[in-house]
């Protein structure tokens, strides 16, 4: 796992994507950092990690677009899925090759607040965790964008999916807006989920009888407590998607300079879902 990290780590910047990926991502954030900062005054450096977060739709799709896809696209994944590393410890020493130049920007983030204190009063603990909470999201994103990148074989397809996701992160909490309330359209939405659940279990085992019987015990259990006790449906929706408001986990940081734990166990934990669905797909790829 360390010779894979090693030669992925090195390859970002042979191939110069670390090195613009590192330099967009700080000249962004010292853009805020001197238009909020240093002209308006403002104490905390939170605001301008906050103003920043949109580049994160252009830069972790650069990222990580070539990471399982050129691979792929190549065929030099054969001679990696045919070596003594498993498939989960190439996946995590690639992963964490990425993750270790997005945390290059982030350490030169650190010494912004150090900046703001000789210019007057600075909020280390809140900007230090907001620091902290930004790097983990940008960590769940790198995740995300790996799993799409193990599902193709080209970079434009999945620079392109990892856009649209990270487009439909960003506006999850206005989305939320958009589902229905109502019993029927909760069960119907719960519905869907598990259909789509059921879909993604038959691509990955190809068994059909499995993923009937799955959708068939599902629906019935759903139909038959829509009509023991409907109001169970009443605005589940929002509820149950609301959990995943990435972005809502920052912004307590950065606005309210609470540190949602909850939140990073979230993060963490989506990191590990798709990182374990990064090596599923692999492992998928291997035996067809």
């Amino acid at each position: 796992m360390l010779a894979i990290y090693k030669r992925e780590f090195k390859s970002y910047f042979y191939s110069m994507t670390g090195s613009i990926f590192i330099a967009f991502l700080t000249f962004m954030t010292g853009i805020y950092f001197m238009a909020y900062n240093l002209h308006s005054g403002y104490p905390y450096f939170s605001y301008s990690l906050e103003g920043v977060m949109f580049v994160f739709l252009v830069a972790i799709p650069v990222l990580t677009m070539r990471s399982f896809s050129e691979e792929r696209r190549s065929r030099t994944d054969q001679l990696l899925l045919t070596s003594p590393v498993s498939v989960g410890k190439m996946v995590i020493g690639k992963y964490l090759a990425m993750v270790s130049v997005f945390l290059i920007p982030c350490m030169l983030f650190c010494a912004y607040p150090l900046i703001i204190s000789t210019q007057g009063k600075a909020y280390f603990k809140a900007d230090y965790a907001s620091i902290l909470v930004f790097f983990l999201l940008g960590c769940v994103y790198i995740a995300i964008g790996s799993f799409i990148s193990a599902m193709t074989e080209s970079q434009i397809i999945a620079a392109i999916g990892t856009f649209g996701v990270l487009m439909v992160v960003n506006l999850w909490d206005g989305l939320l807006g958009f589902l229905p309330s109502s019993a029927f359209g909760g069960m119907a939405g719960i519905w869907m989920i598990l259909t789509l659940c059921v879909l993604f279990i038959y691509n990955m085992t190809k068994n059909g009888v499995l993923a009937g019987g799955l959708e068939l015990i599902g629906t019935i259990i759903l139909v038959v407590l829509y009509f023991v006790k409907s109001s169970l449906y009443e605005g589940l929706l929002s509820t149950i998607f609301g959990k995943f408001a990435l972005v809502s986990t920052f912004t307590s940081a950065a606005e309210n300079s609470l540190l949602d734990i909850g939140g990073i166990v979230m993060y963490l934990t989506l990191i590990g879902v798709f990182l374990f669905l990064t090596v599923q797909s692999i492992q998928k790829r291997r035996f067809s």
